[in-house]
């Protein structure tokens, strides 16, 4: 599947279509908090963040992995954990999103730009 920069809001419905097309209930999704932007429907999480760095000059520090899990409630369907989160050098030592600030930016944009 071809990883889509998301820029203008997409359905819910699209997002349900790309993960029964890949991973059955899940997509993976890289936030360019900065930017307000996401890349949807790669197989990697990193293929996703490479493609908005070098297709939108995004920063990695700006970048963020998060799972969506389109079937579920809303309040329910962000999982922030991927690879790419890990950033030692600016205080991000796991998988997980740990900053409170960052991940309620990620859910603002995901708002934003995916709707039902």
């Amino acid at each position: 599947m071809e990883i889509k920069i998301v820029k203008e809001p997409i359905s819910r419905k699209e997002l349900v279509e790309m993960a029964s097309e890949q991973f059955g209930d899940v997509v993976k999704v890289v936030v360019d908090v900065a930017q307000g932007i996401m890349a949807v429907g790669g197989e990697l999480h990193s293929d996703e963040e490479v493609l908005l760095m070098e297709k939108e000059n995004s920063k990695r520090e700006n970048t963020w992995g998060i799972n969506i899990y389109p079937k579920k409630p809303v309040n329910e369907w962000i999982e922030f954990d991927s690879m790419i989160n890990i950033k030692p050098s600016l205080g991000n030592r796991s998988r997980i999103v740990e900053n409170e600030s960052a991940r309620e930016t990620i859910k603002k944009i995901v708002a934003k730009l995916v709707i039902d």
